[in-house]
């Protein structure tokens, strides 16, 4: 049985006997004593082993081995893997946590290379190149601990309110949404398209009463952008609900999910992200301030900066003068924009009663930054398909869909929202290749 105790754990035991596991972090080769810093993946401990240089001909078996431990001390590279069994002593002297372990046996597990390919200015691209050991650092780590937390944060809102979790599939027979950005892949004699969003299917589990579903999954997009936000390949947070009676009920949820999700990452790990991230992690209040983007378009324009695109749409320096001005104005980290137009939204959006220039939709920005799109969908067939002929898109390429509501399907909404870009602006990251696992862009499909 392994009696391995996690690094965490060892300050509430008592002095004596214990077995910890983990890599090598350092190496201190003195004369008289050797210590090693070790850590697992719950922290590191100091390792501290009186050295035994020599011993004399015909020494017992116990002087032979403090000499080999001393040896092995000394070759280990930084890295190598290592199991030791030793007393643990509380000792306030001790700068790392108030403990150590005096090293009664060790096994290296497995020995790394001595040199380290990557080193703590390395490059972005070079750490990705070498991710796995770029993970080891903790405040690597400590990113997906958090997104782990997060997670199972949003999970305990969804499950409370009856949502149910579904994984929709990947492999599509035609676009989702459209046909741009989208990846084309062989399918035994055929053509099958990676999806860009679950939107469809998670619309279909509304026309079969669901009632609401959320799912986090991959999503895909043949974007060749090389942006500090932008991913070929991305974990998607998706959720829709039925039975609203417009926007505001899925803005509602987005905010209580937020909320939920940062106040636990606040909670388990506030602490720890301002040791490593130098943050002071905030919850957000409720509720978010709401801006219609023709307001918003103007406030930032009289904030100096005139928007040239000509889709009505906003850009991203856009997006950050009108952060910068609801942090002003409302000390909020958090905007809804809402009041789209129909000419910039897709077809299923539900256009405004008495407008249709206008979209029951919105974007949430963070910190400058969009992190989602929501909208009320629309679920009357006759309007969905009038809607789909002005974009210019043929009924017929969308019968799969179109089936949803022909058979009746109550009023709902939902959003999608990426995960690796809330991480990101949440730990004030430079680009979501820190916060993805194993980044995929358009020139990068390895590690």
């Amino acid at each position: 049985m392994n009696t391995r105790t996690l690094v965490k754990n060892l300050a509430a035991l008592p002095d004596g006997p214990v077995t910890v596991s983990g890599w090598v972090e350092t190496v201190r080769d003195q004369k008289k004593v050797q210590f090693v810093i070790l850590r697992d993946e719950s922290g590191a401990v100091q390792l501290v082993n009186p050295a035994t240089r020599e011993v004399e001909e015909g020494a017992d078996a116990e002087a032979s081995a403090r000499l080999a431990t001393t040896e092995a001390i000394s070759a280990l590279a930084h890295g190598s893997f290592i199991t030791v069994t030793g007393e643990l002593k509380h000792d306030e002297r001790v700068k790392l946590g108030g403990l150590e372990v005096k090293i009664a046996s060790l096994e290296i597990v497995t020995a790394a290379n001595p040199e380290t390919p990557i080193a703590a200015d390395s490059s972005l691209d070079k750490r990705m190149d070498w991710r796995f050991l770029d993970l080891r650092h903790p405040k690597q780590a400590l990113i997906f601990r958090i997104q782990t937390t997060f997670l199972h944060a949003l999970r305990g809102v969804w499950i409370e309110k009856g949502l149910i979790e579904i994984q929709t599939p990947k492999l599509m027979a035609s676009a989702s949404e459209s046909r741009a950005e989208l990846f084309e892949v062989e399918y035994f004699e055929n053509k099958a398209y990676l999806a860009q969003s679950p939107q469809f299917f998670k619309q279909m589990a509304q026309a079969a009463g669901f009632g609401g579903v959320f799912e986090v999954g991959p999503a895909f997009r043949a974007d060749p952008s090389f942006t500090s936000r932008h991913a070929t390949e991305f974990t998607s947070i998706d959720t829709e609900i039925s039975w609203i009676d417009s926007h505001e009920d899925v803005m509602a949820l987005h905010e209580e999910l937020m909320v939920a999700g940062f106040q636990a990452v606040v909670d388990k790990h506030g602490a720890e992200i301002a040791e490593l991230f130098g943050i002071e992690l905030a919850v957000p209040s409720r509720p978010f301030p709401r801006i219609p983007l023709a307001e918003a378009k103007q406030i930032v324009a009289d904030r100096g900066y005139v928007i040239p695109r000509t889709d009505d749409d906003m850009d991203p320096e856009g997006e950050r003068q009108i952060s910068a001005y609801v942090k002003e104005a409302f000390g909020h980290d958090f905007v809804f924009l809402v009041d789209y137009a129909s000419s910039i939204r897709p077809f299923y959006h539900m256009r405004h009663e008495g407008d249709p220039s206008l979209t029951n939709s919105y974007d949430l920005i963070y910190n400058g930054v969009e992190i989602s799109t929501g909208a009320q969908r629309e679920h009357r067939i006759d309007v969905l398909v009038e809607q789909a002929r002005d974009k210019g898109m043929d009924p017929e390429e969308l019968e799969f869909y179109l089936d949803f509501f022909r058979y009746g399907v109550p009023p709902h909404g939902g959003f999608g929202m990426g995960l690796a870009r809330v991480l990101m602006l949440m730990l004030e990251e430079h680009s979501i290749r820190e916060t993805t696992y194993l980044f995929r862009g358009p020139t990068r499909l390895l590690p």
